[in-house]
């Protein structure tokens, strides 16, 4: 099976028992990734939401497979999509998380609704 990129968003849903985190199942986590940026955005969101730090870190690894270095290719794919998801504010983060679904070509699994809709080359579960 390929693997499934999974959002900050969605690994934050899971953590935090959100709407959304029903979706991810036994087996789309045993074949989840993340990248590196990623699991820092979920690390400090829940650190600002209380959590201690290492324990903030071991759920955001708890959550997923395999953590995908932030490589230079990302980032310079993650630095092109600016131009193609501009008037949908997404963060680098966000950015980061395509950029590494794009090089995997691999799925996305998102909970943020504002991502409907891009056309990236990416498919969205």
């Amino acid at each position: 099976m390929i693997p499934i990129v999974l959002d900050a968003s969605a690994i934050l849903a899971l953590i935090l028992k959100e709407r959304g985190a029903e979706i991810l199942t036994r087996q789309i986590l045993a074949h989840s990734v993340a990248s590196a940026v990623n699991l820092a955005e979920v690390q400090t969101r829940l650190v600002r939401g209380g959590y201690a730090p290492e324990m903030a870190w071991r759920d955001a690894m708890d959550a997923i497979s395999v953590v995908e270095p932030y490589t230079a290719e990302q980032a310079k794919i993650a630095g092109m999509l600016v131009a193609k998801t501009r008037v949908r504010g997404l963060s680098l983060g966000d950015r980061s998380c395509l950029a590494l679904a794009l090089v995997l070509k691999a799925p996305v699994y998102t909970t943020e609704q504002i991502w409907r809709g891009l056309q990236i080359g990416v498919r969205f579960m």
